[in-house]
Order: C-alpha cells, then structure tokens, then sequence
C-alpha cells in the first residue's frame, strides 16, 4: 500500500506591527511612482502654453471660424425650430411655449397630445387670455369659473 502523504500547509498570522509594516511599505511604493505628479503637471502646462504660442495666425482664423460656424449653425437650428413651433401652434392653438419637440411630425404629435388630453378632462378651450372678447363670448375668468361649476357641481 502506498502511504498517501499530506501536505500539512500552516496559516501564518501576522502582528499588527508586521500588518502596519507590510501596508505602509505598500503606500510608500505607490507614492514613490506618483512623486513627480506636480512636476510633470507644471510641464504639461509649460507644454499647453508653448503650442497655443506657435501656433500660426492662420491656425488661430481657421479656429476662430470654426467655433463662429458652429455659433451660426447653433442659431440657424434654434431659429428653426422655434419656426416650427409657431407654425404648430397657430395650426393647433396650442400655446408655443408647451410645444418642446424638433421636428414638425414630433410638435404636431405633441401638440395632439395636448388638445387630447385637455378634451378628455374637460377644460375649457380659452384663447383670449382673460380679456373680454367681442361678439358675446365670456371672458375666461368667466369660462373657467362655468366649467369649474360643471365639473364639481
């Protein structure tokens, strides 16, 4: 028969002393590898300034175009957006200014939403802003106090 041998391995346990030892050696490395962390930032920064200084004024007109393009393009977006909007709104009478989707399909769908929603409660449909409108119509101090009447008496 064959003697099976067993390897009979031990836990070592540490000191608190050792366990400080060991971890503040493990600081001290990584430390020693970050040493040279403002150094090397004061240089990368020397760096930044000496490129933005040789750069041709050409470089700097072309930038400087670029970023007005941009500025330009930015505006014409939201001037047509904002377009498109108002066109929304005068076709549905909802107020500009609860329409926040891009596109026409988008605006005309929420728009939709909106009048849904408002029909399904019962709101009344009031487009004079509270000023007395001509040819016998209430004003919508008037309106809503009538449909607030309706919709709790």
């Amino acid at each position: 028969m064959e003697t099976v041998k067993q390897e009979v391995t031990e836990e070592r346990t540490f000191t608190q002393s050792e366990l400080d030892a060991i971890v503040a050696d493990r600081l001290k490395r990584d430390r020693a590898k970050y040493a040279d962390y403002e150094q090397l930032k004061g240089k990368a920064e020397e760096f930044d300034r000496l490129s933005e200084a040789s750069k041709s004024e050409l470089q700097k007109a072309v930038e400087a175009r670029d970023a007005l393009q941009k500025e330009l393009d930015d505006l014409k977006s939201a001037a047509a957006i904002r377009e498109i909007r108002a066109k929304v709104s005068e076709e549905t009478g909802i107020p500009m200014s609860l329409i926040t989707a891009a596109t026409e399909e988008d605006c005309k769908a929420q728009a939709q939403a909106i009048l849904s929603f408002t029909q399904a409660q019962g709101y009344p449909a009031v487009k004079d802003a509270g000023e007395v409108v001509t040819g016998g119509k209430q004003t919508t101090k008037q309106q809503f106090a009538q449909w607030a009447n309706e919709a709790f008496n």
